[in-house]
């Protein structure tokens, strides 16, 4: 008989991960057993959880054993694999990273990566990371952690610094969503090409992009040339500039850098949607009200086929020695040469039944590793401030971050920080709700 796989869902009430993880699952007709545990401290998301995984199994025509329960203890018993979608503070909290800022004049578009923003998402989360990776070490030690949290670079940095032996990958869709789209805009069908990214989650770098061997990076600068409106992007902008595609949206990679928020004409120019994240988490509360609906009314959930998620994928081919190639955030030894050993890096990354295996990518072209190294620094420095329970390493994080240093003085960069310290609370480790301005 096969054994059965168990995966458990942490934050199994982010009705719209769950819904397309397990549909993208259950698609796969050659896994054996299934047993799905659902975890999440609120009781009506979490109950909305199993009815969505049970709708799902139905709708798919698979039998698979539901289970729930709101000790996440109890959830990862016997788990093989522990999918982590988590957001310490909800709404609220997401609300209070852009408008606090906003306050001081600091503008910012999705604030969950760096910035100010991703600085104190990273501190409110790394609490509950450091129960769950405590958790799993303790009950399910072999079982693997899957990471969609963000920021996802500081949380598996964060992870690699309290939980080295951790069987950790964080795993993010910018990258084949950035090839695809880019395929779109040259009209050149996906499934013909190859490529090759590297650099840090959120600011990776489409180093290869090719079919039949040939560069299609030419293709996109006649695009480009041809197009005005296409030129008004942020990260066409810093393709331009860089001579690397950057793997996140224009939103996220307008917020990573010095040069576009702090500029009302660049704003403009580039169609900046500022504060765009607030109207993006209204819409999650939306959906899952509109999704309670549907399965109240006995209706069919939609689901989108097409979500190509990594997680099942990486499930997939562990469970059966499929091999797949995808890009996966891990700590970085030695993968990629010119950014620091041990902070997270997102490298191509081979599954198959052995496990994981990140793949050598040596040295990013210089201007790149360069831009991702004041990216990483942001995130090195929030780490050790949990790491060590050093409030003056918020700040010193802060202080280099780059759009938050080409906007703000200094003082007001530590006056906003003991504002959102303030805001944040209990949220955050006892060390580090110490007000310093």
């Amino acid at each position: 008989m096969s054994r059965t796989t168990t995966i458990t869902f942490l934050g199994a009430g982010s009705v719209v991960f769950t819904r397309e993880l397990l549909s993208d699952l259950l698609g796969f007709n050659d896994l054996g057993p299934l047993h799905i545990s659902l975890h999440d401290i609120n009781p009506e998301r979490l109950e909305t959880a199993v009815a969505i995984a049970n709708a799902t199994a139905a709708q798919l025509g698979r039998s698979v054993t539901v289970t729930s329960s709101m000790d996440r203890r109890a959830a990862l018993a016997g788990a093989t694999y522990v999918i982590n979608s988590i957001q310490v503070g909800m709404h609220e909290a997401t609300v209070r990273d852009i408008e606090i800022p906003a306050s001081f004049g600091l503008r910012q578009t999705i604030a969950d990566t760096i910035g100010i923003g991703g600085i104190f998402r990273a501190l409110r989360t790394f609490p509950v990371l450091e129960g769950i990776a405590r958790d799993i070490l303790e009950i399910c030690p072999d079982a693997w952690l899957l990471n969609y949290t963000n920021p996802m670079a500081m949380n598996i940095a964060y992870l690699h610094a309290i939980a080295p032996s951790l069987k950790v990958l964080g795993l993010c869709h910018s990258v084949y969503w950035t090839v695809r789209g880019l395929c779109e805009v040259i009209d050149v069908p996906f499934d013909e090409v190859s490529y090759w990214s590297a650099g840090v989650n959120h600011q990776a770098w489409v180093l290869r992009w090719e079919r039949d061997g040939q560069s299609l990076y030419p293709l996109l600068d006649a695009k480009i040339a041809a197009d005005p409106e296409l030129r008004r992007r942020v990260r066409v902008d810093m393709y331009r500039r860089l001579g690397y595609y950057p793997t996140e949206t224009s939103e996220h990679s307008s917020e990573y850098v010095p040069w576009y928020l702090k500029h009302d004409q660049e704003i403009d120019r580039l169609r900046i949607a500022v504060g765009a994240y607030i109207g993006i988490s209204e819409d999650n509360l939306r959906e899952y009200d509109q999704t309670r609906a549907t399965l109240a009314a006995g209706e069919p959930l939609a689901m989108d086929r097409d979500s190509t998620e990594y997680a099942p994928q990486v499930i997939h081919s562990m469970e059966t020695g499929t091999k797949r190639t995808i890009f996966a955030n891990v700590a970085n030894h030695g993968y990629i040469t010119n950014l620091p050993n041990n902070y997270a890096v997102e490298v191509p990354t081979s599954i198959d039944e052995l496990g994981a295996h990140p793949m050598y990518v040596g040295d990013l072209p210089l201007q790149c590793a360069a831009l991702n190294r004041s990216f990483v620094s942001v995130g090195e420095l929030t780490v050790q401030a949990a790491v060590t329970g050093n409030p003056m390493l918020i700040r010193n994080a802060a202080m280099i971050d780059p759009n938050t240093a080409a906007t703000l003085t200094l003082d007001q960069i530590w006056a906003l920080c003991d504002a959102l310290t303030t805001a944040h609370g209990e949220l955050l480790a006892e060390p580090l709700r110490a007000t310093l301005a």
